[in-house]
């Protein structure tokens, strides 16, 4: 009975593509669907709307209310132009900035994006080709629009698109205004009640103009310039994975003084395909497979890998043996913040009230590292909003010195409101040159970290449930682990559950007091005595339910490695047995 209730749902959504407000080929796929006895894709293609998540609108690209095509975004774009206009009717003229990717369709969802935005009275500001998504945030500041978006999947496989809307400061957008956006595109009924003709007046194109502005910006977070003089001729090797990252990375490499870079020729050609890769996220060892090989030939210092976006930033870099070892996002983050707060205090640029951010998702090391150095962290939730959102609260009052991510995002400025990868391996480089220059590799630094404030290992379950019946699933887990979280993992008692859920967390006593964030989340976590922490959310861009689980050790030199790494990943899987992942 559900069953044929939903197909009724569906079938009586698809019925509103059949009008003459939708395209000819879009209404002919739709024909297929209803007529065809298997309703698989039916479902699939109707069965909801997409939703804004924690990354915006994301989903596969095709016909239907929950697939990513020119009515999905013309819907959120003519919904968020709806709200911009209520929510700065006071201004003479509103206005917006629109990036995209390398993504197939990212191009024309951007320009009919402009479209109907300049159709609603809106000016655009829009790049003249695809740029990173940190430059279009930068740009929303710099320009003074009061919202952006950008098209882009990120790093999902390359049958996805995405839709990332921002605000006025540059942040993607937080309640309320998200549920303000989300009413309005909600209440655009067809494709008949959105503006596809565009006002050519209002759309202004952007390009060099800004990536000069922005490239100037990022050369001043640079903390030791005097290091990359010395060491410019550290051998670089960088990918784009044929995204954004080719259109500014070499170039501010360059600008920063490194002489020796050398990029993947087969990936810095522009493709929505990405045809050498199974899959363009710097967070899988294939997606860099072709960098390590040009390292190896060139005996390269660092490799480094941008995804289509250009926000995130994978690395490799020679172990004590030297082989090439890829260095995770936990890791990444954590050789950051340490560099900026070592060197911030070794060169008297640090102050009291200096302070970083970290996802709670995001290893405790890091905290670890903050403290010791007495430096002010503040946890936030996943999702580089919340970063955006602490640097917001504190702006004028506190400086923001740096705050990363456990999935390869990381910010070091406050110009940019968004993870940035540009930033992040320029920095990156002088974090290499100064390790260099102490004779030193980037491996030599994490090891030292590890030694001087304990060791840590961490790892992401990723359990994927596509379509309806993943959904659902999902959900049931999530609901499941709510009242019944652990007693114990791999023989350490669990000392404290955080139900950020209903923001409560509960001790190993009972216990119960409240949590201090800005709202509720899906999310749970678990702490045990022996320090192992594990926490559970579905994810807010992909079908997926994650598992991160994080365990601690101890390691008293260098050489010591291998032995914590064997015995953290041994407790990390008697862990996820008691999990059930």
């Amino acid at each position: 009975m559900e069953n044929e209730e939903l197909i009724k749902l569906v079938t009586e959504k698809a019925n509103k593509w059949l009008t003459p407000a939708y395209d000819a080929e879009t209404q002919a796929e739709v024909k297929r669907m209803l007529e065809n006895e298997d309703k698989t894709d039916l479902i699939e293609c109707f069965y909801k709307d997409l939703e804004f998540g924690t990354g915006g609108l994301r989903g596969i690209m095709g016909v239907g209310s929950n697939r990513m095509n020119i009515y999905t975004v013309g819907a959120a774009t003519q919904g968020l132009s709806n709200y911009l206009n209520k929510n700065f009717a006071d201004l003479e003229q509103i206005s917006v900035c629109i990036g995209h990717d390398c993504r197939n369709n990212s191009r024309l969802f951007a320009e009919i994006s402009a479209d109907i935005f300049s159709a609603n009275g809106i000016k655009v500001y829009l790049f003249d080709d695809m740029r990173p998504t940190p430059e279009m945030s930068f740009a929303i500041r710099h320009l003074g629009c009061q919202s952006g978006i950008i098209l882009t999947a990120s790093h999902n496989p390359k049958e996805y698109n995405g839709y990332k809307a921002y605000w006025d400061d540059g942040a993607q957008v937080l309640a309320p205004h998200d549920k303000g956006i989300i009413e309005e595109v909600n209440k655009i009924a067809s494709a008949a009640d959105i503006k596809f003709e565009g006002n050519k007046e209002l759309i202004q194109i952007i390009g060099e103009d800004i990536d000069s502005v922005y490239l100037d910006k990022v050369l001043g977070i640079s903390i030791d310039p005097e290091v990359i003089k010395r060491q410019k001729d550290l051998s670089i090797v960088f990918t784009p994975i044929h995204g954004t990252g080719m259109m500014l990375v070499p170039r501010a490499l360059k600008q920063w003084g490194f002489e020796n870079v050398h990029c993947v020729e087969e990936q810095m050609v522009k493709s929505g395909d990405f045809p050498t890769v199974i899959s363009p996220n710097p967070e899988n060892a294939e997606a860099l497979s072709m960098a390590i090989e040009l390292a190896k030939k060139i005996n390269a210092d660092i490799v480094m890998a941008t995804d289509p976006d250009a926000d995130r930033v994978g690395m490799a870099c020679k172990d004590d043996k030297g082989e090439w070892v890829l260095v995770n996002g936990n890791q990444t983050a954590l050789i950051f913040l340490y560099y900026i707060i070592k060197n911030r205090i070794a060169t008297g640029k640090m102050k009291d009230t200096d302070f970083c951010v970290k996802t709670i998702v995001t290893t405790e090391l890091i905290k670890t590292v903050a403290d010791k150095n007495n430096i002010e962290m503040r946890d936030c939730y996943t999702g580089f909003k919340w970063i955006a959102r602490e640097i917001r609260l504190s702006e004028g009052k506190q400086q923001y010195i740096g705050g990363g991510e456990e999935s390869y995002g990381f910010l070091a400025e406050d110009f940019v409101r968004d993870k940035d990868a540009v930033s992040a391996c320029t920095l990156l480089a002088e974090i290499c040159a100064w390790a260099k220059d102490q004779g030193k590799t980037l491996y030599d630094v994490l090891m030292e970290i590890y030694v001087e404030y304990g060791f840590s290992k961490e790892v992401t379950v990723n359990v994927t449930k596509p379509g309806k019946s993943g959904a659902d699933e999902i959900k049931a887990t999530m609901k499941n682990f709510q009242p019944n979280p652990p007693d114990e993992t791999d023989g350490s008692k669990v000392a404290l559950v955080k139900d950020y859920t209903c923001l409560k967390a509960t001790d190993g006593e009972g216990n119960v007091t409240d949590i201090d964030m800005p709202e509720t989340s899906n999310a749970l976590q678990f702490f045990t005595e022996d320090g192992t922490k594990i926490s559970i959310r579905p994810s807010g861009t992909e079908p997926k339910i994650k598992f991160y689980i994080e365990v601690k050790g101890e390691m008293a030199c260098p050489k010591c490695h291998a032995d914590a790494n064997a015995a953290a990943l041994e407790k990390i899987e008697a862990v996820k047995k008691s999990l059930g992942v």
